[in-house]
């Protein structure tokens, strides 16, 4: 379906066209009527959707007809990232429109206290916002709420497993009751639905299934004990000095910093990214890595989800995800734009009962590797689904750095 068929008006199809975007993703497909018609929504779909351009672009359409000089919409996320991202977006489509947006997230450069009371004194249009930095001005009366018609949550599940719970229930006391409320999530667990029946009122309710990992990319599983990630880790690099695009996953921020200063002790040039670093180190890094001057970033779930960099040539898990959800927007951040990807994952004993939940969400069992005797690492842990208990293949051997 085109984006005039959707009943979009001149000035965002010019927009659209100019980006070259022309039919529109089954998400908004879905979604903008329901949105136009002043519906409340609850969508479930996974990042690279086009899920943002569901709720901008007929918000945008809504903004242009009410025409009122405050701010209209507000829209809520877990990370400073995804904030920026989004306002970008929205910068883009709203060239011909005129609408305005403003970013505001806790940490790092994001302007000072006057520069946000001025921007919410002109009468920014969309407030794009974390939770935590919200609730704060919301508390000691910085950022009045007063005239919000559009209320969005995007990446509600992430907002939950991050904790935001709370501040998100007591954000929602400070707004207007008489508004439009949308909740994006890229999975939908009983929380979520939980937390739906709170937030929206009699919604429309699109869920589109996730999708299966695409086939351009190399799936391998590595069995490994915990000491031997990262030597392993290090040999795999190695045999890939090719690849100019790594992207690693931790579970820990600890994890980060200890994956980095050993690679970097390798001589493989490497940075961190993780929500210990200040917003404009993050930021840095990230167009580094986007701009080819960093060639490996290992990173926690902070960069999952909401990131757009081209050609990356190799996803490792270091550890695998908590969700099965995660393992599939982990491993597409490769092999996007049709070209060819590489995703490595590393199971120890506690983690192959999660794994073998992704196996089942993504319905495809993957062949498992041991580690290569060649590196002298010992013996890999055998695969057991169905224990959490550590098992062996004959007597376990440790590694012991050379010296």
């Amino acid at each position: 379906m085109t984006f005039q068929e959707l009943g979009l008006n001149e000035d965002i199809l010019q927009a659209l066209d100019y980006m070259n975007f022309t039919k529109a993703t089954p998400i908004q497909e879905k979604a903008i009527p329901h949105i136009l018609n002043n519906k409340d929504l609850i969508a479930c779909a996974q990042t690279g959707t086009g899920k943002t351009g569901a709720f901008i672009l007929p918000i945008l359409q809504k903004i242009a007809a009410l025409n009122s000089g405050k701010t209209s919409t507000l829209i809520i996320v877990p990370t400073r990232e995804l904030a920026t991202q989004i306002d970008t977006q929205i910068q883009g489509l709203s060239y011909f429109t005129g609408a305005t947006s403003f970013c505001l997230y806790g940490g790092g450069k994001n302007g000072d206290l006057r520069e946000h009371k001025q921007a919410f004194e002109n009468g920014t249009d969309i407030v794009i916002a974390t939770p935590g930095k919200l609730l704060s001005y919301l508390i000691t009366k910085v950022f009045d709420p007063s005239s919000i018609k559009h209320l969005i949550l995007d990446e509600a599940d992430r907002m939950l497993d991050m904790g935001f719970s709370d501040d998100i229930a007591r954000i929602l006391g400070f707004l207007p009751q008489d508004r439009q409320s949308l909740m994006f999530s890229a999975t939908m667990p009983p929380k979520i639905r939980d937390f739906a029946r709170k937030l929206l009122k009699n919604p429309e309710e699109i869920s589109l299934s996730i999708s299966k990992p695409s086939e351009s990319i190399k799936q391998q599983v590595y069995l490994t004990f915990e000491e031997q990630k990262v030597p392993l880790l290090i040999s795999l690099i190695e045999a890939r000095e090719h690849y100019n695009s790594i992207l690693i996953f931790s579970s820990t921020i600890k994890k980060v910093d200890v994956i980095v200063r050993e690679l970097n002790k390798k001589g493989y040039k490497s940075e961190g990214i993780s929500s210990s670093y200040e917003q404009a180190e993050r930021e840095s890094k990230l167009l580094d890595f986007a701009n080819k001057t960093i060639r490996i970033v290992v990173a926690t779930d902070v960069l999952s989800r909401g990131i757009d960099v081209k050609d990356i040539n190799l996803v490792v898990n270091f550890d695998v995800p908590g969700n099965p959800e995660d393992y599939v927007h982990r491993i597409g951040r490769t092999a996007r734009a049709a070209t060819k990807g590489e995703a490595i994952t590393f199971v120890n004993p506690d983690d192959m009962q999660k794994f073998s939940q992704i196996e089942t969400l993504i319905e495809r069992s993957l062949e498992k590797e041991n580690v290569p005797e060649s590196l002298g690492l010992g013996n890999s842990p055998e695969w057991n689904a169905k224990s959490r208990k550590p098992s062996f293949k004959g007597k376990k051997k440790f590694y012991k750095k050379k010296s």
